[in-house]
C-alpha cells in the first residue's frame, strides 16, 4: 500500500488529524484541491474562531498553539445574549482575571496547523489535487485522483466540508438544512471598549454578533436573508460601517469597517453515519454546525483528535487501524459529543429567528430560565473545561 491513511481535505480538521498521528510511523497522504502555496499562506477569510479551553489544549498538544502570534489571540472574558428590544442580557462569564475562551482568526489556525504537518516525516501533502472516486475492499481502500493517480491505504478519512464529496462516495446520507439566510462577517474598529465581552443579539429581523478582538476592534457577524445581505455587500466601507453602527444601535459607538467583508450562506448538515467500511468522517463532513453557538470548529477539532487517538492506540498494538470495531467506537464517541449540541443549536436558531408573537414570548422566557445560576455556571464550566 502506498499509504496507511488518506485524508481528503486540508482544512483545520484534516490538518489536525494528520498532526495528531505524529510519531506513529504511519504514512499519511493529505489530498487538497487548493495548491500547497495557498495552504502555507492562507488568506484571511473573515472568520474569527471562539476556541474553548479544551480546543486550546488540543492545539497546544498538536504543536500548533505556540506557532500563532500572541498578537493574534484575543481574550474572551464574557459572553452575553440579548433578545429583541429587551434590556435583559443573559451572561456567561469566566470570573475575574480568567478567560472564557480565546478568539483567533481561522486563517492563523490553519497556517499553524499546516506548519506542523508540513514538517512531519511520513506525511505527503498533495495540494492542487482532487478526488475522482473511492473504491473500498475488505482490507484496503483505493482513492483515485482526478489526474489518474491511485492511492492505496487501509483507511480514508473525509474532512472535505459539510457538502463532502467523500461522504457522497461512501453512500452516506446526511440531514441537510439550507436556511435561506447568509452571514456577513467583517472587522470593525469602534469608539468604545468592548472589555473582552462577546455579544449575540437576536433582534427582530436580524441576528448580530460582536466578537471582541485586541484593542478597540471586533468581528461583526450579521445574519440576514440572502436578499438583505446582497444589499449590504453593494455598500462601500464607509456606508457599511454606518449601517452596522445603526443596526447595533451604537452600543460600541461609531464603527468603521477595515479589510474585506466576507459572506457565507448558512446551511447545517449532520451525516447519518460517521464511519463506514475502511472510512470515517470528521469535521464538517460529519457535523456542519450553525455558527450561532460558536461550537462548529471546536467540535470538528474534537472529532479529529478522537479518531486519531483511537488509531494511535491501534497502531501501537499492531492492530488494524481501519477495523470496523475501531470505527464504530469513534462514531459512538463523536455522536455522543455532537448530537446534543447540534440539536440544541438548531432549536435555538429556530426559536430565536421566529417572528410570530408566541415565539417572541417563548424566547424571552427561555433566556430568563437560562439565567438561573446553576444553568449559567454549568455552561461557563463547559466552555472552560481543560
Amino acid at each position: 500500500m502506498t499509504h496507511d491513511v488518506v485524508v481528503v481535505g486540508a482544512g483545520p480538521a484534516g490538518l489536525a488529524f494528520a498532526a495528531a498521528l505524529a510519531g506513529t510511523d504511519l504514512r499519511v497522504a493529505v489530498v487538497e484541491r487548493q495548491p500547497v502555496e495557498a495552504l502555507a499562506r492562507p488568506l484571511p477569510d473573515g472568520r474569527e474562531i471562539a476556541l474553548t479551553q479544551r480546543s486550546v489544549r488540543e492545539l497546544r498538544e498538536l504543536g500548533a498553539w505556540h506557532r500563532i502570534d500572541a498578537q493574534g489571540i484575543a481574550p474572551l472574558r464574557e459572553a452575553r445574549v440579548l433578545n429583541g428590544k429587551s434590556a435583559f442580557a443573559l451572561s456567561f462569564g469566566a470570573g475575574h482575571a480568567e478567560r472564557l475562551g480565546h478568539l483567533v482568526s481561522n486563517h492563523l489556525i490553519r497556517q499553524a496547523l499546516f506548519e506542523v504537518v508540513d514538517g512531519l516525516a511520513g506525511v505527503d501533502i498533495l495540494g492542487g489535487r482532487a478526488v475522482h472516486s473511492i473504491e473500498r475492499g475488505p482490507h484496503r481502500v483505493v482513492v483515485r485522483l482526478d489526474d489518474g493517480e491511485a492511492l492505496q491505504a487501509r483507511l480514508v478519512v473525509g474532512a472535505d466540508s459539510r457538502f463532502s464529496f467523500v461522504r457522497q462516495q461512501l453512500g452516506i446520507g446526511a440531514e441537510v438544512n439550507r436556511l435561506g439566510r447568509a452571514m456577513l462577517v467583517c472587522r470593525v474598529v469602534h469608539d468604545r471598549d468592548h472589555d473582552g465581552i462577546a455579544t449575540e443579539w437576536f433582534d427582530h429581523g436580524q441576528t448580530i454578533a460582536m466578537l471582541p478582538l485586541n484593542g478597540r476592534q471586533s468581528s461583526a457577524v450579521l445574519t440576514l436573508s440572502l436578499a438583505g445581505i446582497d444589499r449590504l455587500t453593494a455598500l462601500d466601507q464607509e456606508a457599511l460601517g454606518a449601517e452596522l453602527t445603526r443596526r447595533y444601535q451604537g452600543r460600541l459607538g461609531r464603527m468603521n469597517v477595515i479589510g474585506q467583508p466576507h459572506v457565507y450562506p448558512l446551511a447545517t448538515t449532520y451525516a447519518r453515519h460517521f464511519a463506514a467500511s475502511r472510512a470515517a468522517l470528521i469535521g464538517d463532513a460529519a457535523v456542519g454546525m450553525h455558527p450561532v453557538t460558536a461550537h462548529g470548529f471546536n467540535l470538528g477539532l474534537t472529532s479529529a483528535c478522537t479518531l486519531a487517538g483511537l488509531i494511535r492506540e491501534a497502531a501501537a498494538r499492531g492492530q488494524d487501524i481501519g477495523a470496523s470495531s475501531l470505527l464504530r467506537r469513534y462514531e459512538a464517541a463523536h455522536r455522543l459529543a455532537g448530537r446534543p449540541i447540534y440539536t440544541a443549536t438548531n432549536a435555538i436558531v429556530g426559536l430565536y429567528t421566529a417572528e410570530h408573537p408566541a415565539a417572541r414570548v417563548a424566547r424571552h422566557a427561555a433566556l430568563r430560565t437560562a439565567s438561573l445560576p446553576f444553568i449559567a455556571k454549568s455552561v461557563s464550566r463547559l466552555l472552560m473545561q481543560p
